[in-house]
This record gives C-alpha cells, structure tokens and sequence, in this order.
C-alpha cells in the first residue's frame, strides 16, 4: 500500500473513532431522545437489524423503534417526549460512549414506560458501576416516568447501557426508553450553619424542562453514588420525587423532594456527631401544588428521637416549618424522613407531601425534645 494511502487510511480510522466518542455538555445526550432514526432498510417492521442504526447508539438484542402513537395490538403506545422512542425486548440493550472528566460524579435521567410485562426492571451502568432500576411503579398518569441513576467517571471514555434484563414469552414485552440526558454532579459539603450536606436538594439530576412529573431518585445501595448528592434511598423496590419549582411549587429555592411512596422509601442521610451532644434538625412539609389533598404526615428521625409532623394539603401549595431537638448517643447519627401514608391524586397517581430546606446544627444545650414552629 503507497505512503499517502496508508495516511489517508489512518486518518478516516481517526475520524470515524472520533465521532464514536461522544462529549457531554449537561442535557439531552446526542441523539438522547432517538429522533434520528434507523434507515428504512435497517428495519423489520419496527425490529432494528444493525447494532448500529441508530445515530450515536449500539444496539444488542430485540430492539424496536418505536414512533409516537404506534399500537401493538389494541394498546397505544404514547411517545410524550418526542416522536420516537426505542423498546428493549428479552436482553436487549442500547449503549453510547461519552467523553467525562476522571474522578467526576454524574447522573443520567432518562424517560422510561412499561408495556405488557409487569415487573419490570432496567439495569443501567457504566463500567463496573450498575443499578437495577425498578419500573413496575407507575407515578405519572401518563404512563411515563422519569429516572435517575449516577455514577463516578474512573476513565475519560465510558460506555453507558441501559439494559433490559428480563425473560418473557412474548419479547415485545419491554420496556420503552427516551430523552437520555446527563448532568455533571457537584458534590456539596456541609457547613457552619448545616451540618447536613444538600439539605436545600439544590444539588440533583437532571430535569427535562419539558417534563411536568418530576424525577424519580430510585432506591440504591448504601455504597452507591446518589443521583441526589449527600441523600440515599432506602427502600425495596420504590421512590422519591424530585421536582423543580417550573412545574411544582417548593417550599425554597428551586427543588424539592416529594415522598410518594409512604413508608416503603425513606430519605436518609448519616451525619458525624458527638455522643451526648445537642442538636436541632429543622425542616419544611408541604405540598407541590399538584393536586395532592389530604392529612399529610411526615415522620422524622434522629437518634433516639422522633416527630411526625402533619400538614393539612389543599393541594394548592403551601408549607410549615418545623424542627425537633435530639442528643446524639453515637459517633454517627442517621437522619430520616419518611411520609407516614400513601396518598394519591383524583388522577389516581402517586403523591406525597414535599420536604425542603433541611438543616442540623449543634447546640450547647440539651434541647427540648420536641418542638414546633
């Protein structure tokens, strides 16, 4: 082969290496919502043929593309998104690769809707960092939520893969996935005045600015990174809401979280204390101004101590404040909120009341055990 061939070979093995690659300012990631399709000839019906028909994206297994309105069967299947979206069948996965920054922390959101199967989970992952996603809960009334999974960049080039791990008769019967987006996380700290890190939840995953339902910060292992910096959830299979003050009303700032899942999901977080010490927790209850009207109540622990705070929804919006002293019997203390019921809207979906603005700090005194605002 002459000189400038092997050069011009070279060069296009570079380029097309390049675009393989792709960077990832916040926001929708390239091609996240799947408007770009396969070609006519990539396509069986709506079965894609090639693991690379899709811009951006490499598929493996039973992969449909799938268009706003499309039936199977008698059922519609809704695209709210966008015009497209993509349904992984039986092990069938999408997977892109992302230019990051090493040691970095990011969450992904994306938009996800049960077909046919009933228990259905997704399993999302970057390197050896994973999680399995349940999805059988639905929140929102159109039949699509949003979630959030994060990770810590250890490499500069990453492979991200949702991927569908279940077995069923009919292989149709997956999940559907669009507007895959990512955000940089900044991780907070504490401070003087909030010995509580992201007690405001400013720090979060991404929100499609479209998307009026909010996003769901799934449960996840103690050890994993959280899509809510400084927060995990404990649960079993559900999930809390976070929200922006676009769509929802909140009680400071711009986000919040909505317990919508009663006493199945807790929002926790282990702080560093000195045993016999005092301490308040302060905090907000509300509601998102969705519609949710009911006797809130949501239960807060710390330490020995706790104080189920009520709040009476119109559903209109609105919130009260209040705090609860405790002293410290350990090295570490865990702080807990749970909503004491479920609650749901005349829709018939899941709802809560709102927690916000969240602080602990130390106090030179014992406090009293309880107390109001």
């Amino acid at each position: 082969m002459a000189k400038g061939t092997r050069c011009m070979a070279l060069l296009l093995l570079v380029g097309l290496a390049a675009r393989a690659v792709s960077a990832v300012p916040d926001g929708l990631l390239p091609n996240g919502n799947f408007k770009d399709g396969p070609g006519k000839s990539q396509l069986n019906g709506t079965i894609v043929m090639g693991s690379h028909s899709i811009p951006f994206w490499e598929v493996s297994g039973f992969v449909e593309y799938i268009g706003s309105g499309q039936k199977q069967g008698e059922m519609i299947l809704p695209v709210p998104e966008g015009a497209c979206a993509v349904r992984l069948g039986n092990d069938a996965s999408i997977r892109q690769k992302l230019s990051v920054t090493r040691r970095t922390f990011y969450s992904i959101t994306f938009s996800a809707a049960r077909t046919c199967a009933q228990a259905e989970k997704l399993n999302v992952s970057v390197a050896s960092d994973s999680g399995l996603l349940p999805i059988q809960t639905v929140y929102a009334s159109i039949g699509w939520d949003s979630y959030s999974w994060a990770f810590k960049a250890m490499h500069s080039v990453v492979s991200l893969a949702i991927h569908n791990p279940g077995v069923e008769d009919d292989p149709a019967c997956g999940p559907m996935i669009d507007s895959v987006a990512i955000k940089t996380l900044k991780p907070p700290q504490h401070t003087k005045s909030n010995m509580l890190k992201n007690g405001d939840f400013e720090e979060g995953p991404h929100v499609f600015p479209d998307s009026p339902w909010g996003v769901l910060v799934p449960p996840m292992d103690e050890d994993a990174t959280s899509p809510l910096p400084g927060w995990t959830i404990m649960s079993q299979s559900k999930a809390v809401k976070y929200i922006d003050s676009p769509h929802f009303v909140v009680p400071q700032g711009s986000y919040a979280v909505e317990l919508v899942a009663g006493r199945e999901a807790a929002l926790v977080q282990e702080v560093i204390t000195v045993p016999g010490r005092s301490y308040r927790l302060f905090f907000s209850v509300g509601d998102a101004g969705d519609g949710c009207k009911d006797g809130m109540v949501v239960d807060a622990y710390a330490a020995r101590e706790n104080l189920q705070m009520r709040y009476e929804s119109l559903g209109v919006g609105g919130h009260r404040r209040a705090e609860v002293g405790f002293v410290a019997v350990g090295n570490r203390t865990r702080v807990v909120f749970q909503s004491l019921n479920y609650h749901m809207k005349p829709d018939g979906t899941l709802c809560g009341p709102v927690l916000d603005d969240v602080s602990l700090v130390s106090v030179r005194k014992r406090v009293a055990r309880r107390l109001f605002m």
